[in-house]
């Protein structure tokens, strides 16, 4: 009887002490709905709870994380990373070799490289035509791209047509009657018609007679583009007998990026440097930007003018350019360019907050020139912007934990523009694959709808279930108009939970 009694009085001390111990031991504060009680003086304040391995869900009182075989984590007030930021050791980010530079309020160089090739100035070219039917009698120049200069022969023609008019206005001036002034100015004015220059007019005026060979001279300076007849030949009024392109301008037909459609514009100024002169560069304005996009190469033709006194740019060279707006354009944010980080669908910044805290920023990039990044959005100057060493971060400091959360909570603001509607379910999944899960699911009231096999997108993070294993989950309709899973929980999990 002593033994018992005695091993009573062992238990119930035993007993006492454990109750002492759960009284004294730390835990929050239970309110009558359950709930946990805002912490005391002291206490740091529990934001909520969160399963390490999937830090983008969120709850709101602890217990066994329902995705994971481990419990959750609470998250405190104040802690680092509250919004998408992590903190690393000064030391380690030292060591890493993390190189960072502020983000400055500048003009961005909105310059465009391009290529093109030098050709003809159009609106140099002169055309020499006969004025009446004649036959050509001598040529001074005989083959095409034969330079010539303003004024100099190109060919003698004999024109029945052009000495009958040299003589009926000489006959006129012979007559010496001042009321045949007006007829004998008429007859005048018809050799300048058919071609006559005033220098030729005046010779046959001195010399009194006709001349039955016309000479036609180059009206400017330049090279025989095309040579349409040969000596012997008949050509009939109006007919073309030459053309001259000049060479004092010339043209480049430069192939503009599409991209850069809206930075190349007229007026802007080209800088072109040819193989031909190296280290020797001609100035230039693009003259006009010509509506048309070449569906193979997706570049616009931009028309450059550049002076060709000295004639050494030549038709069918190969040119290197550099087109700079007129228009400097407004000061904007920029970044060194290797500071930017893309994922995919999205583009990234981290930004050093100081003390070792590091903060993953989504932006929206413009101009990209020399190095540098406009930034749109997301970025203000001042801001020190991680230049190296981003990779290192992600895995030292688990950085991806916060992109997740940047990528997660970016995704749910876009579902949730419009809110798309929510389903419960259960079922069984019978089939796992990447991109598609089938469940044999229960009736789905919201839905009006019965037990039958469904197939769904998967959630973003995939939890631990396997087929054969019976769910609880909820899914929605998303853009593409396909049934994605937006929660899934293992009911035989749930259950285990203590």
């Amino acid at each position: 009887m002593r033994r018992i009694l005695m091993g009573s009085a062992i238990v119930g001390a035993f007993l006492a002490g454990l109750a002492v111990m759960a009284w004294w031991s730390p835990r929050a504060p239970i309110d009558d709905a359950g709930q946990p009680e805002p912490a005391a003086k002291g206490q740091r304040e529990v934001l909520y709870w969160y399963d390490p391995m999937l830090p983008q869900h969120r709850f709101d009182a602890p217990g066994k994380s329902p995705f994971m075989d481990m419990m959750l984590v609470p998250k405190y007030a104040g802690d680092a990373g509250d919004s998408g930021s992590v903190t690393i050791d000064p030391r380690l980010v030292q060591n890493l070799g993390i190189r960072t530079a502020p983000a400055v309020l500048d003009r961005i160089d909105r310059s465009v490289e391009a290529n093109g090739v030098v050709t003809f100035d159009e609106r140099e070219i002169a055309v020499v035509q006969a004025r009446v039917e004649a036959i050509v009698e001598r040529l001074y120049v005989r083959a095409t791209l034969d330079p010539v200069e303003a004024g100099q022969p190109l060919l003698a023609l004999i024109a029945p047509d052009w000495t009958a008019a040299q003589e009926e206005y000489l006959s006129l001036r012979r007559a010496r009657t001042p009321d045949l002034q007006n007829f004998i100015e008429a007859a005048r004015r018809r050799l300048l018609l058919l071609g006559m220059s005033e220098t030729q007019i005046r010779a046959i005026e001195r010399s009194g007679r006709s001349d039955t060979r016309i000479v036609i001279h180059a009206p400017r300076d330049g090279v025989v583009a095309e040579l349409a007849v040969r000596e012997g030949a008949r050509v009939m009024a109006g007919s073309s007998l030459l053309t001259i392109n000049g060479l004092s301008t010339v043209w480049i037909n430069a192939a503009v990026p599409e991209a850069s459609a809206g930075i190349v514009s007229k007026g802007a100024k080209a800088i072109a440097s040819v193989p031909a002169y190296p280290g020797q560069r001609f100035e230039g304005t693009v003259d006009a930007v010509l509506p048309n996009v070449d569906p193979q190469t997706r570049t616009l033709s931009a028309r450059i003018v550049l002076d060709n006194l000295d004639q050494r740019l030549t038709p069918g060279m190969f040119v290197a350019l550099q087109l700079q707006p007129a228009d400097a354009g407004p000061r904007c944010v920029l970044v060194s360019t290797e500071a930017i980080i893309a994922t995919g669908t999205r583009q990234v910044v981290i930004i050093a907050e100081g003390q070792g805290r590091f903060r993953a920023q989504e932006v929206r990039v413009g101009i990209e020139s020399g190095g540098r990044s406009e930034i749109l959005e997301g970025v203000e100057p001042g801001e020190e912007v991680v230049l190296s060493g981003q990779f290192l971060i992600d895995s030292e400091a688990s950085l991806s934990g916060a992109l997740a959360r940047l990528s997660s909570e970016s995704s749910a603001s876009d579902r949730t523009q419009p809110p798309a509607e929510r389903h419960a379910a259960d079922g069984v999944v019978t089939r796992i694959e990447a991109g598609a899960w089938s469940i044999d699911t229960g009736p789905v009231p919201s839905l009006q709808m019965g037990a039958m096999d469904m197939t769904f997108v998967p959630p973003v993070s995939t939890s631990a279930i396997a087929v054969g294993e019976r769910v609880r989950f909820t899914f929605f309709s998303n853009a593409d108009g396909a049934f994605e899973i937006d929660e899934i929980t293992s009911v035989g999990a749930m259950e285990d939970t203590p």
